[in-house]
This record gives C-alpha cells, sequence and structure tokens, in this order.
C-alpha cells in the first residue's frame, strides 16, 4: 500500500469510527440493545465481540486504550465466572 493510501484508509477508517459512535449513541436509546447494558465495559464487550480492534474501541467510546482493553477483559472474566452458576 502506498503512503497515499494509507492516508486514504485512515481517513476512511476515522470517518467510520464517527459513525459507528453517533450510532451507538442512539442505540443505548433502546433498552432491547445490548439487553439494557449501556456502561462502558458493556459496550467495550459488545464491540470487541464484533471483532473491532482495541484502538477504534477508544476512539469511538472516547476512552484510553489501556482502559478499554482492562473493562473487556473484566467482562471476559466476569462472564467466565458466572457460566457454572
Amino acid at each position: 500500500m502506498t503512503d497515499a493510501e494509507t492516508i486514504a484508509a485512515k481517513a476512511i477508517s476515522d470517518k467510520l469510527n464517527v459513525i459507528i459512535a453517533l450510532l451507538l449513541h442512539f442505540a443505548t436509546k433502546d433498552e432491547g440493545f445490548n439487553k439494557g447494558n449501556h456502561r462502558t465495559g458493556d459496550l467495550a464487550a459488545f464491540l470487541k465481540q464484533h471483532d473491532l480492534p482495541y484502538e477504534d474501541i477508544a476512539v469511538i467510546l472516547d476512552s484510553p486504550i489501556a482502559s478499554v482493553r482492562e473493562l473487556v477483559r473484566l467482562k471476559r472474566t466476569a462472564k467466565k465466572g458466572t457460566k457454572g452458576k
């Protein structure tokens, strides 16, 4: 990929992140979305389940990458802890 293509791809990615953030904002108003779980950790885990990279999730949720990684890790740990119950 050339430098121009890389820059263009980054610009498209940035625009898509804005669109996702807007859609997620409106989706959180719907109690049926994500089973009513609208906290940042729930949303980070939801986006990660759909294969978004941590960097994009951080931009979408306006949170530091380290925080997003930790929130997703905590959600995974909590989910594993409730499986046997």
